[in-house]
C-alpha cells in the first residue's frame, strides 16, 4: 500500500513560500496536464449492462467521496431504487488489480485497499484497476446498479450520472494542477462532466464560484456519531489526506484527547507504528482512537479490536438533497 502525504502548500494558499513551492512545479502541472488530456482523448469510453453513479472529485485525496457512496447506498436501499446495487472501486493501494468482490474474511487492506474493505460492511463490493471488467463482473453477479467511488477522471467507463463532491473547508486548495496544487482535471473541465455538484459543510474556500450557472448544488455535513462509553482521554491516530478533518471530529464530538499522531493518506499500519502508539497512550493514561477508514488497516493480532476507539461519521443530507437525489437517480434509470 503506497504512503501519500498531502502538501501543506497545495491548501495554503495565504503564504509566500507556499506560493513560490506551486509555481516553481508549473512546468510539471503543464506535463501532467498534456498527459492527462492525451489519455482522456485516447480511451475509448464503453457502456455498462446496469447504470453507474459515479461519485468524484477534482483534487487528490480526501473530499468525502466515500462518506458520501455510503449515504447514496443507504438512498437506494431506503427507496427501492435498485434491488441488488454494488459499489465498484479502483482498490487504490491494493496489491490485486481485480475485477474480484472483496470479501472481509479472506481479504486485507494490502490487497483491495483500505475503502474497499470499509465499503464491503455496507453493500457488496467490487474493486478492479480496469472499470470496465469490474462493471462486467457486476453484471455478471447479477448486481443491478453501480456506485462508483471515485473515478470521474476515468474515462473508460460511462457513467449514467456523475457527482462531484466538494469539501466545504477545502475547497480545490491552491486550484492549480498535480503537482503544483491538488486538482486532477483543470476545474472547468470536471465541472463540465458534473450532472451535479454536493458541498460538504459550509462553503468557506468559495469553491461554488466555479460551479456553472444551472448546475445543480446539493448540500450535506459529515457529523461523527456520539461513542457510547468514551474514555476520559484519548491518543488519536490516522492515515488521512487531511488529518485536520479527524481532529475537528474529535473537538465536535467534546472528546478529550491527549495526543495526536497523523500518518500519510492510505498508511499501512506495521507491528512497530502499533506499539509506538499503544506506548504513548499508556504513557499519558489515555486510551486510542481512530477512524473507521484506519480500522480496517489494523492487522488482525496487532491491536486486539477492544483495545481502541472508533469515531466513525455518517454524511446528513440537507433539508430535500434526499429528494433530489432520488429524483436524477429515477431519472437514469428510466432514460
Amino acid at each position: 500500500m503506497t504512503d501519500h502525504k498531502t502538501p501543506d502548500f497545495w491548501y495554503d494558499t495565504q503564504s509566500q513560500k507556499s506560493r513560490a513551492i506551486a509555481m516553481s512545479l508549473g512546468s510539471l502541472s503543464a506535463l501532467y496536464t498534456i498527459g492527462h488530456l492525451i489519455h482522456q482523448g485516447l480511451t475509448k469510453t464503453h457502456n455498462a449492462a446496469i447504470p453507474v453513479l459515479c461519485i468524484g472529485n477534482l483534487v487528490s485525496g480526501g473530499g468525502g467521496k466515500t462518506p458520501t457512496a455510503i449515504a447514496l447506498m443507504a438512498l437506494l436501499r431506503e427507496q427501492d431504487l435498485a434491488k441488488n446495487p454494488c459499489f465498484l472501486s479502483r482498490g487504490y493501494g491494493g496489491k490485486l488489480s481485480g475485477p474480484v468482490l472483496v470479501d472481509p474474511a479472506i481479504h486485507t487492506a494490502q490487497d483491495v485497499g483500505d475503502e474497499p474493505l470499509l465499503l464491503t460492511k455496507i453493500a457488496p463490493t467490487i474493486i478492479a484497476a480496469d472499470r470496465v471488467a469490474g462493471a462486467k463482473h457486476a453484471a455478471a453477479l447479477l448486481h443491478d446498479f453501480i456506485i462508483m467511488d471515485d473515478g470521474l477522471q476515468n474515462p473508460s467507463l460511462k457513467k449514467d450520472l456523475s457527482i462531484i463532491v466538494i469539501d466545504g473547508a477545502t475547497g480545490f486548495g491552491n486550484e492549480m494542477l498535480l503537482p503544483a496544487g491538488p486538482l486532477r482535471t483543470p476545474i472547468h473541465r470536471g465541472m463540465k462532466k458534473a450532472d451535479a455538484v454536493l458541498l460538504i459543510g459550509d462553503d468557506a474556500a468559495n469553491a461554488l464560484r466555479h460551479v456553472p450557472a444551472g448546475k445543480p448544488v446539493l448540500h450535506a455535513t459529515l457529523q461523527p456519531t456520539a461513542l457510547i462509553n468514551p474514555a476520559p482521554a484519548y491518543y488519536a491516530f490516522c492515515g488521512l489526506a487531511h488529518p485536520a478533518k479527524f481532529q475537528r471530529s474529535l473537538q465536535e464530538s467534546g472528546l478529550n484527547v491527549a495526543g495526536f499522531t497523523a500518518y500519510p493518506d492510505h498508511h499501512p499500519y506495521s507491528e512497530s507504528d502499533l506499539n509506538n502508539l499503544k506506548n504513548k497512550a499508556e504513557s499519558l493514561n489515555a486510551r486510542l482512537i481512530t477512524t473507521a477508514k484506519d480500522a480496517v488497516k489494523i492487522p488482525p493480532g496487532f491491536l486486539a479490536p477492544e483495545s481502541f476507539d472508533i469515531l466513525n461519521v455518517a454524511l446528513h443530507f440537507a433539508d430535500g438533497t434526499a429528494s433530489r437525489f432520488q429524483q436524477l437517480i429515477e431519472s437514469i434509470k428510466h432514460a
